[in-house]
């Protein structure tokens, strides 16, 4: 029986290579190439590419050079964010993933581009499948919408803007569904849209993937107080210095820890009415919430 700690040690060689050989292949403007290839193949959990593929094998379904396409392209969006949200202008962060950003090496200029080419880069990604046409649409609409205007693009709008004022638990939770768990929701539903679910299968899916985002963050936010920068690869203690709206903030460590408790049982209970699939590996990923606890 697979779970999510060996699954992910089985997945992630594969797709780092695969990823990195893409790269390697398809840029050719070298000091642009050299800026997206840093932050791409700087290592990271990858669990949006790893959700996506835990969907086909929950199918029972093979994970084949589509799929490592598709989750590639989910994977340069997020990279690209992380530059972006590395900047200045916005989070104003030297570290990610252990080593300085990428505006630090490269500067802000080229920074914002190599975001700008990650960003375009994936959309290329999805349209040069050997999927069905039809599938290739979906899956560029899916991810236009999470990662865009009404998604992670939109949450980030609303965690500049509520650092101005105090936000109410739901308001945290809005921000925190755009700006990380809309691309995490993206990861499951072109999952199933690859694997061909039914309507109630993609619904239960989306239903845990929407708990499982905003696991994810309340997480992050403990962890920016109760961690150290060696261990997280990034800055900590920044939220609390910076004043931003934080679940511990607004709700104490420990309230912050019970609605992080709360939170995976609901993922755990969306799974539960995931019919016709095997729901044991994508119920080991909220196994990753205990693992990040005792670092």
């Amino acid at each position: 029986m697979t779970d999510f700690t060996t699954f992910g040690q089985q997945q992630r060689p594969q797709f780092e290579a695969y990823l990195e050989q893409a790269l390697a292949h398809q840029l050719e403007e070298p000091t642009l190439k050299k800026a997206m290839q840093y932050s791409v193949m700087a290592g990271g959990k990858r669990l949006r590419p790893l959700l996506l593929f835990a969907v086909l094998e929950s199918a029972k379904l093979p994970i084949d050079l589509n799929a490592m396409r598709v989750a590639g392209a989910l994977e340069l969006v997020h990279s690209y964010s992380l530059i972006h949200d590395d900047l200045p202008a916005m989070d104003n962060d030297d570290l990610r993933r252990g080593r300085p950003t990428n505006h630090k090496v490269f500067g802000e200029a080229q920074a914002i581009l190599a975001g700008d080419g990650l960003l375009t880069l994936a959309f290329d990604w999805l349209t040069t499948t050997n999927l069905p046409a039809d599938k290739q649409v979906q899956l560029v609409r899916i991810l236009a919408q999470a990662a865009g205007a009404n998604g992670m693009v939109a949450g980030q709008v609303e965690d500049i803007e509520g650092q101005t004022k105090q936000l109410r638990l739901a308001q945290l939770k809005q921000l925190h569904h755009l700006k990380t768990g809309c691309l995490i929701e993206a990861a499951v539903e072109m999952g199933a849209l690859l694997a061909d679910l039914n309507p109630i299968q993609k619904a239960a899916l989306l239903t845990f993937a929407k708990y499982y985002g905003l696991a994810f963050q309340i997480q992050d936010d403990i962890l920016d107080v109760t961690s150290t920068a060696a261990v997280m690869g990034k800055a900590v203690h920044k939220d609390a210095i910076e004043q931003k709206n934080t679940f511990p903030g607004l709700l104490g460590l420990a309230g912050a820890q019970a609605e992080l408790e709360q939170t995976c049982q609901q993922a755990q209970q969306a799974l539960q009415s995931l019919i016709g699939l095997d729901q044991t590996l994508l119920n080991s990923f909220l196994s990753y919430f205990d693992e990040q606890e005792n670092k």
